[in-house]
Order: structure tokens, then C-alpha cells, then sequence
């Protein structure tokens, strides 16, 4: 009997001679680091010596070597298998670590009207705020009355008056006389 396979016209695929590259993701890549790769790789074939290559590459030998080491270190680290299970990128870990300052965000507020109302229960005064101190823990200045005064009546002034007299004329005939 012959064993050779047959195969349905329909399911048989063509040749693939119009494929002139491997697939390779390149994209991202700078000229230079494409033009070692390709000087490596000539070197592990065969097609080339190490001086040529180093030559090619404007680099010393030493330092030739140092980018082949370092080119199969990554050869090597990059044939490992993909770890198990969903990866974690930075976006997915920014996002995830955002809803869970929210959410303890959340359990703060929570806890301190929880708190709040034990107080009140309990029939305690309501904590008031410590007083805020500066960078060397002391305690910050309170503004003086006249400070408080001066911002209520700038806020609450009507927006319609006439603007004060400028001083300059009563500051050029000050001048004027003290000449």
C-alpha cells in the first residue's frame, strides 16, 4: 500500500514563497541596536569574525564581547517561559492601587462619623482639631483681629463703588512744597 498522505484541494494550502522575512516585531527599535543584532547574529553563523564585526560596529574587541554577552543574556532570559497566570502592567497596577486609596478614603469618613456618634452617645464633648503647629512643631500663628476685620469688610464691600482718589496728586504737591 502506498502511505502517502492525501490531501482535500480545499483544505491544502498553498506555498508560502512570497514570505521574504520571519515575522519579526521590530517596531520601537533603534538602527543601531538592529545593526548589532545583525552583526551578532553574522558572527554565530559563521559569516563573519569577531574583529570584522567590531570593526563594522566602530567598537573595540573587549567591548564587542562585552555586546555579544550581553545580546545572549537576553537570547537566554527571553527563551524562558512566560510566568503563569494574568500579568500586571504598570497602567492596571496605577489604576488598581487608585480604587483602593478611594476605597479606604471611604473607610476614613466612615470610621470617623462612626466615631462622631460614639462620642455623642457616650455624651463626650466633640474633639476639636489640634492646633496647627509648623515644620519645628510649634504652634502656627493665629491672625490678629485686625487681619479678620480687614478680610470680612474687602469681602463684603460693594461691588459697585467708586474706586478711592489716587494719592499721587496730594503726593506731588507734598513734593512740591518740600523742594
Amino acid at each position: 500500500m502506498n502511505q502517502t498522505k492525501l490531501e482535500h484541494p480545499a483544505t491544502a494550502k498553498p506555498p508560502r514563497s512570497d514570505r521574504k522575512y520571519m515575522n519579526i516585531k521590530l517596531k520601537g527599535t533603534i538602527e543601531e541596536s538592529r545593526r548589532q543584532a545583525a552583526a551578532i547574529l553574522e558572527i554565530l553563523a559563521g559569516v563573519r569574525t569577531p574583529t570584522d564585526a567590531a570593526k563594522a560596529l566602530s567598537l573595540s574587541l573587549p567591548a564587542y564581547y562585552k555586546l555579544e554577552a550581553r545580546a545572549l543574556r537576553g537570547l537566554v532570559l527571553g527563551c524562558q517561559p512566560p510566568g503563569r497566570g494574568p500579568r500586571s502592567s504598570p497602567e492596571v497596577e496605577v489604576q488598581r492601587l487608585r480604587k483602593q486609596c478611594q476605597r479606604l478614603q471611604q473607610d476614613v469618613g466612615r470610621y470617623q462619623a462612626l466615631a462622631r456618634a460614639a462620642q455623642r452617645a457616650a455624651g463626650l464633648p466633640a474633639v476639636s482639631a489640634a492646633a496647627p503647629t509648623d515644620a519645628k512643631g510649634r504652634r502656627k500663628r493665629k491672625p490678629s483681629v485686625r487681619a479678620l476685620k480687614a478680610i470680612q469688610t474687602i469681602r463684603n464691600a460693594p461691588p459697585d463703588t467708586p474706586p478711592a482718589q489716587p494719592a499721587a496728586p496730594a503726593l506731588a504737591a507734598t513734593e512740591a512744597s518740600g523742594r
